[in-house]
């Protein structure tokens, strides 16, 4: 059975087969270098990466493909051209490990989610200073 209570980011992704592993550390300095003052934090036993006090992205590794998460209908509709070459299904985009990781569709993906928690925050905010 697996190993299921990581500690780290570096023991969830030292956990994966070797294949996904190099993919996962790649795929972490994207996200790494697109949020920098995100904090990086295992949550629901994955990667995680939150700011404003919330998880703003996460992903996963499998074995065929790793997973970006959530996915919002506004992501989805911005991106829509982007993402057609890849499963997109219940908050999830799927990228096969077969592929080249594409860089530059993550960073942003990185970026407008981190655009939408800011929205989100300031949303909430604005909601409780009127209370």
């Amino acid at each position: 059975m697996p190993k299921t209570n990581f500690k780290s980011v570096d023991e969830y992704i030292a956990s994966q087969p070797e294949a996904v592993e190099s993919v996962l550390q790649r795929l972490r300095s994207i996200i790494r270098r697109a949020l920098p003052r995100a904090e990086e934090v295992i949550s629901y036993q994955i990667p995680a990466y939150r700011l404003h006090g919330s998880a703003v992205l996460y992903f996963a590794g499998w074995k065929k493909h790793y997973s970006l998460y959530p996915v919002t209908g506004r992501l989805v509709e911005e991106f829509k051209d982007d993402l057609a070459p890849y499963e997109v299904s219940k908050g999830t985009i799927r990228f096969p490990l077969s592929r080249p990781v594409p860089v530059k569709l993550i960073e942003r993906i990185a970026k407008f989610r981190a655009k939408e928690a800011a929205e989100a925050e300031k949303l909430k905010t604005a909601v409780r200073g009127k209370r």
